[in-house]
């Protein structure tokens, strides 16, 4: 038996043991996977935002600093209404790709969607 071949202890099957080589570009592969499963779904005519922020996310624990990964939570986060969130990964964005006009766009609706729920909050008291 091959010393990279082994068997999993809980289930019998054979496991396999990576290389660190290995490991990155699995791992690298599937960073670009859940990217672009990210960006399919933005494409769709009913976009499935939970869906996207979870890829996003999925890609962010590895890879923490994604550009891509870090604008398209903030779009989620943004249509799914959560606005903090949704700057809080937009600015992110904004400081790996400060001149990116698709992340500044988000910035200011983002800003003036907080700014009109802190208005409301005004108008209730």
């Amino acid at each position: 038996s091959s010393p990279a071949l082994q068997v999993h202890p809980a289930c019998g099957k054979p496991s396999v043991r990576l290389t660190e080589e290995e490991r990155k570009a699995v791992e690298s592969s599937e960073i670009e996977c859940y990217n672009s499963l990210a960006a399919c779904l933005l494409q769709a005519e009913l976009v499935n935002y939970e869906r996207v922020k979870e890829y996003c996310l999925k890609v962010l624990k590895k890879e923490g600093n994604n550009f891509k990964a870090l604008y398209r939570s903030g779009v989620a986060y943004y249509h799914l209404g959560d606005y903090d969130k949704a700057l809080h990964y937009l600015k992110e964005a904004r400081s790996r790709e400060p001149t990116d006009t698709n992340v500044i766009r988000y910035i200011q609706l983002a800003e003036m969607k907080l700014s009109r729920c802190s208005q409301k909050e005004k108008e209730a008291l």
